[in-house]
C-alpha cells in the first residue's frame, strides 16, 4: 500500500476515533438536553449514528489537513532561507519618474 494512502487511512480512523470521543462527551455531559433527545426516542441511536458520522467526516479532515501540513519539505538548498536579491546594486541607480495627469479633487468625508 501506498505512503500516502497509508497515512490518509490512519488520519481517518483517528478523526473519526475523536469524533466518536466527542459525540460521547456530549452525552455524558447532557449539552442541549442531549443524552434525554436520544433516550426516550425510538430513533436516537440512529441521531447518535449520524452526529458521529457527520463529526467523523470534519473531524478526519482535519485531521488530515494537520498531517499534511506538518510533513516536512526540505528543497532548500540555501540556509538563510530563500533567495534574496539586492533591490538596488552598485551600478544601478534609482531614477525618479515623473508621473503626469490630472490629479483627483478631494472630496469631504460625509
Amino acid at each position: 500500500m501506498p505512503q500516502l494512502v497509508r497515512l490518509y487511512i490512519t488520519q481517518v480512523a483517528i478523526g473519526f476515533g475523536l469524533a466518536g470521543v466527542f459525540v460521547g462527551l456530549l452525552l455524558w455531559f447532557n449539552i442541549a438536553n442531549l443524552w434525554h433527545l436520544v433516550s426516550h426516542s425510538s430513533d436516537g441511536l440512529l441521531a447518535v449514528l449520524i452526529l458521529w458520522v457527520a463529526n467523523g467526516i470534519v473531524f478526519a479532515g482535519v485531521q488530515f489537513a494537520i498531517a499534511v501540513m506538518r510533513m516536512k519539505d526540505d528543497d532548500d538548498d540555501d540556509h538563510h532561507g530563500g533567495l534574496r536579491q539586492h533591490v538596488l546594486h552598485r551600478d544601478h541607480v534609482a531614477i525618479p519618474v515623473p508621473v503626469s495627469g490630472a490629479r483627483h479633487p478631494v472630496r469631504p468625508r460625509r
